[in-house]
């Protein structure tokens, strides 16, 4: 009886650390999960979202392994993401804080705000005024002006528009260097982005953790993902599979 019980409890931590070297792989080279803290993407996410970050979408770096160790330089079977693509990535002047934006510069081109208005290698993005977007904080009702921008490869996607004349709606032009990406929030005057040079600025390449593809759950803002017994009336059950665009 006691080899019995030795048996199965060694059967028990073999099984144990297999789960826990698939959940490492896959983590480390396909799926990495996140979630949603802030609001500077809305109302592409919320806070209270949880996605999926595909790793292998651009290749990997050392910021794809957990605890990001100096094993090599560069990315490995790197893909430059596409403009649009919501992104997950480090801050360069805070390696261990991950961050998430939407690219709308590429390598070697001119970003300006113009009057909240995108311009990309001197074009203005279009830009088109759509219903205003309704949202709950602290308890009151507030409306945004929201917009749907078209990028120049065809993506289309809303944006806030919290002030007229908001701090970054006008900018000098930023050039995007070599090997770097410009990233914006979608929430454009509660974002803060590549147009802010002292805290995040362009993005290297190698800073990039995946693409960001699908939400998994949602909650409402304030609520716990954990608390399953909340689930019937805090998930927000209609975000539940949505792809991330």
């Amino acid at each position: 009886m006691a080899n019995d019980n030795k048996g199965g409890l060694g059967e028990t931590v073999r099984v144990v650390i297999h789960a826990l070297l698939i959940a490492l792989v896959i983590r480390t080279f396909l799926f990495q999960p996140f979630n949603i803290p802030s609001g500077s993407m809305k109302e592409t996410l919320l806070i209270g979202d949880h996605l999926f970050v595909s790793k292998y979408a651009y290749g990997y770096s050392r910021y794809s392994i957990p605890f990001s160790p100096n094993l090599f330089s560069g990315r490995i079977w790197g893909a430059e993401p596409k403009r649009g693509d919501v992104v997950v990535f480090r801050l360069p002047r805070e390696p261990d804080v991950d961050y998430i934006k939407r690219v709308i510069g590429l390598p070697g081109e001119r970003i300006q705000m113009i009057a909240g208005q995108v311009h990309i290698n001197g074009v203005p993005v279009e830009r088109e005024r759509i219903t205003d977007f309704a949202d709950t904080e602290d308890g009151r009702q507030v409306i945004t002006r929201r917009y749907r921008e078209t990028l120049p490869n065809g993506v289309s996607f809303t944006t806030l528009d919290l002030y007229e004349n908001g701090f970054y709606d006008n900018t000098p032009v930023y050039q995007v260097p070599p090997g770097h990406i410009f990233v914006m929030g979608d929430n454009r005057d509660n974002s803060t982005d590549s147009r802010v040079l002292s805290q995040v600025g362009p993005i290297p390449m190698d800073h990039l953790v995946g693409r960001a593809e699908v939400l998994f759950f949602s909650v409402e803002e304030g609520e716990r993902a954990w608390a399953f017994w909340r689930w019937p009336w805090a998930a927000r059950w209609s975000r539940i599979g949505s792809l991330v665009r």
